[in-house]
């Protein structure tokens, strides 16, 4: 297991989310048009607003004013607080709070995929990036067969490897806009 995941520009928050199961999965959550670094950071954000981290603590709390609380930890404060809310109730209620058996409950990629489908706010696209991850950053064996063939957060191994790979992201997506535009 990594002791950080080069996601933000905080060693503290890189930290969290590399150690703590349910960090990972709620900056997956939060990773929806926000930065990457924004996303990832959110966690930190709640640790050190509710003065604790862990699904019961998210779960129980109004999450909506502490995302609002300046600076806002999302630029959807509202909808992400619901998002969070609900994938830790889910976790509290489904896994006994211990978010790692998202993964580690899964006897194969086939029930890997459902394990994440199933969490609130996840599609293919949080899927696969999260299998990625868990592949190449944990060495979760369940995962190889959800990673996709280009480049995701699961390649970032260090902050250089993050500018590149949003540097990279961006023009894809300048590719994507443009060929769609002609069309």
């Amino acid at each position: 297991m990594p002791d950080h995941l080069y996601f933000t520009d905080s060693d503290e928050a890189n930290a969290l989310i590399a150690q703590d199961p349910l960090a990972l999965l709620v900056g997956f959550a939060l990773d929806q048009q926000v930065p990457v670094q924004k996303a990832f950071a959110g966690p930190l954000a709640l640790r050190e607003r509710l003065g604790s981290f862990d699904a019961a603590t998210l779960a129980e709390a109004d999450l909506e004013p502490v995302f609002r609380e300046r600076p806002a930890i999302h630029r959807f404060p509202g909808s992400m607080a619901r998002r969070v809310h609900d994938l830790a109730v889910y976790i509290r209620d489904r896994y006994d709070g211990d978010a790692a058996r998202v993964w580690t409950d899964a006897a194969d990629a086939h029930e890997l995929r459902a394990n994440l489908a199933a969490l609130p706010g996840f599609g293919e696209m949080k899927i696969k990036a999260l299998g990625a991850v868990l592949a190449k950053r944990f060495g979760v064996e369940a995962a190889a067969d959800l990673v996709p063939w280009h480049p995701t957060l699961g390649d970032v191994d260090s902050p250089q490897a993050l500018a590149d790979y949003q540097a990279a992201k961006r023009a894809h997506k300048a590719e994507w806009q443009k060929a769609r535009s002609s069309a």
